[in-house]
């Protein structure tokens, strides 16, 4: 061109360079290009407007859904967004790629983007050149390992739980075509950064960058206060945008470096920083991948911060609701698990409690109170009523009440705070409880039970019996329920164990299966140590756990556990080496609970667990059935069980059964006709025992028989 001549068109500058406009408003849907624009998509070289649909019909599938996100990037960031477009003609082959630089804006009143840029071919290399494998990465191939890549860091930073597992994935994340050698998670404190956590440095280079203010001239502090991504593609970008603290990171020896916001709901919670030991062009592709890799990380430690927050106020929560067992007992050790349910909050209704009652101390030999329950439901609320329903039973205890008033005060206070006319009736709840008064110095335990399990007694020989106890309704649904007490006496090297429903159903149990299977535990369990002994009972249920954090099989957490032991020193727990010369059980049955005469047949077949003739099992219980029946029906009084096992081993052992009631009538001896309903119990007994007979008392009698080991042996062969 001569001096003095006038410069071209800018049209016909842009038809020399094969370069042609288009301009796209997605508020119209309408896409108009230039006569060499036109010609690139493959249709006839002269201007033409297209629909979205038009368009969308000559670019490759893949290509048309990237535009929107590297628009989209572009406007968020300010810069232009170029991408790459593969061109096809009408049977769907690829006729030529194109490349397109555009400033994209965003209309808001509209909600629309608008787009004007230029498009120009580009030569794709012979795949078998260095410039050909450096340019598949912004093509097809590389956008579907981009895809892949996206959708397993989504899928593993979604499975993460925590922050420091979070760091992990990310820290562990190889980005398709390049990938950081080092990585930090920049989080805000007040005013200053904070280090959360960092890849590809020692130990101690964060020190610099760790409490850093967010003014300081530094990218991160940047991005935190803007909200917008740094992105910088050399040494000497870093130097000259920062060149106060250039230095701090000169001597990492890192050439590129991304840094961007890690944003959720709007609010910028930190930046992240991801740094390349070689040169970064950052093009929008990368940028894409990126951005949407700090959205998924943000995401995800904004979940994980949620969860250590409820983490640690539940333990907090539990670490308040649920006491310490206190000193030292004499003759006696206790031990206790509580493990919550795997969902929510993981607090719920279970609890257990140890009180000491008025007249001493339980270290000093005093008496005291010992309790677990179960409120209605594994949420706050049910977390709530039983920490105040703990609360009432400790000073319904500390005011010297009996089990049985102190229970009925309970009921009645939980009534009053659940059950009123303004109540929803799908938000009544009531509470199991058992209440035992211990006395250290005899091992007699005084029992009040509301709706709640049975205690079992893990004998000094390992033997476990259910002992059943009286009990009434669930606290809360009834304030003039009743609660009878029984009487029990824990003998030296016995081990109480009671526990909430969830130790026996969890796993798909009912209360009949699960107890089997506690009871397996229990009889199967070696060594003397209650806290080991206490692990075993919910380690059995779900996996390793302690009264600290719960088991990792959360799958079968469905109900909580609360388990507490009381052993009375004796002979060891579990010990089998010296079993005891006695094993013995007590069961009262009362003249108007009848039907408890069953209960006390099957307390008999467990005492008997280990009896080898079943002929003699069945008869021991005929005549204890019998002698109970005598007892109910001839006279007014109440009938006491004692059934004990004498002996030191297999083949020399005897059973003595004894029934006591307060009547001075003597039994005697009758022969029934053939068609009589009565009269023949102690005929019975005088054909099936091996001894018997009738001790008069100062108040009342004592009938008794015994059946010996040996005899069965001698008769069987």
């Amino acid at each position: 061109m001569r001096t003095g001549e006038p410069l071209p068109a800018v049209g016909e500058v842009l038809s020399a360079l094969a370069t042609g406009l288009w301009h796209w408003d997605t508020a119209t849907g309408l896409v108009t290009v230039d006569a060499e624009a036109a010609r690139l998509l493959g249709l006839r070289a002269e201007p033409t407007t297209l629909t979205e649909v038009q368009t969308r019909a000559r670019m490759h599938p893949v290509d048309w859904n990237e535009i929107t996100g590297v628009i989209q990037l572009a406007v968020a960031e300010g810069t232009l967004a170029e991408v790459r477009i593969r061109i096809m003609d009408d049977q769907n082959r690829v006729i030529r790629v194109v490349r397109s630089r555009s400033k994209p804006s965003y209309d808001a009143e509209r909600r629309a983007f608008v787009l004007i840029g230029a498009m120009q071919e580009v030569t794709e290399p012979s795949p078998t050149t260095a410039a050909a494998r450096s340019s598949t990465a912004v093509t097809g191939d590389w956008r579907r390992s981009r895809e892949a890549f996206l959708l397993d860091a989504g899928r593993a930073l979604a499975e993460a739980r925590s922050t420091e597992e979070v760091l992990r994935v990310a820290a562990g994340l190889s980005m398709p075509g390049f990938s950081p050698d080092g990585l930090a998670v920049f989080g805000v404190e007040g005013d200053r950064l904070k280090i959360i956590g960092h890849h590809g440095q020692q130990p101690g280079d964060e020190g610099p960058f760790s409490h850093m203010s967010l003014e300081t001239d530094y990218p991160a502090a940047e991005v935190v206060r803007t909200g917008r991504a740094v992105y910088l593609s050399s040494p000497d970008h870093y130097r000259e945008r920062y060149p106060v603290t250039w230095p701090l990171a000169a001597h990492f020896g890192r050439q590129s470096w991304a840094f961007l916001p890690l944003t959720v709901a709007g609010r910028t919670m930190g930046a992240w920083m991801a740094a390349f030991t070689y040169p970064v062009a950052f093009t929008p592709d990368e940028r894409s991948v990126l951005t949407t890799v700090a959205r998924m990380l943000a995401q995800a430690l904004s979940r994980a911060e949620a969860t250590e927050s409820a983490r640690e106020l539940t333990d907090g929560l539990q670490r308040s609701m649920l006491p310490k067992l206190g000193p030292e007992i004499p003759g006696m050790s206790v031990a206790a698990r509580y493990v919550p349910t795997g969902g929510g909050l993981q607090v719920g209704g279970d609890w257990y409690d140890m009180i000491p009652l008025p007249g001493g101390t339980p270290s000093g030999g005093g008496r005291l109170a010992l309790v677990i329950g179960d409120v209605q439901g594994h949420d706050v609320r049910a977390a709530g009523l039983m920490g105040q329903l703990r609360i009432a039973l400790r000073a319904y205890a500390s005011e010297g009440h009996r089990p049985d008033a102190v229970l009925s005060r309970a009921s009645r206070f939980l009534h009053g705070m659940t059950y009123d006319d303004d109540q929803d009736p799908g938000d009544l709840r009531f509470a199991t409880c058992l209440y035992a008064e211990v006395d250290p110095r005899t091992g007699v335990l005084d029992i009040a039970r509301a709706g709640h399990p049975d205690p079992a007694i893990r004998m000094a020989d390992g033997t476990v019996l259910a002992r059943r106890t009286d009990g009434g309704l669930p606290l809360g649904i009834d304030p003039d329920a009743d609660y009878p007490t029984t009487r029990l006496t824990l003998q030296p090297g016995e081990t109480m164990m009671v526990c909430t429903d969830g130790l026996l159903e969890t796993g798909g149990h009912d209360l009949d299966t699960g107890w089997q299977r506690v009871r397996t535990i229990l009889e199967e369990h070696k060594g003397d140590d209650l806290e080991e002994l206490a692990d075993a009972l919910v380690q059995a249920v779900h996996g390793p756990s302690s009264h600290h954090t719960p088991g990792p099989l959360t799958d079968r957490r469905e109900d909580d556990i609360a388990v507490l032991l009381l052993h009375r020193e004796g002979d060891g727990c579990g010990d089998t080496v010296t079993p005891p010369q006695v094993r013995r059980t007590m069961l009262t049955v009362a003249q108007a609970e009848p039907e408890r005469v069953g209960a006390a047949r099957a307390q008999l077949r467990e005492l008997l667990h280990d009896w080898p003739s079943q002929d003699q099992i069945d008869s021991a219980v005929l005549l204890l059935s019998e002698t109970l029946t005598n007892v109910l029906v001839h006279t007014d009084a109440d009938a006491l069980l004692l059934a004990e096992i004498h002996g030191h081993g297999p083949g020399s052992r005897r059973m003595r059964i004894e029934v006591t009631d307060t009547s001075d009538d003597l039994p005697h001896k009758r022969r029934p006709g053939e068609l009589a309903s009565s009269g023949r119990g102690l005929v019975l007994i005088e054909l099936l025992a091996d001894a018997w007979g009738v001790d008069p008392r100062g108040e009342g009698k004592s009938i008794w028989f015994e059946l010996y080991e040996s005899t069965a042996e001698a008769s069987s062969a």
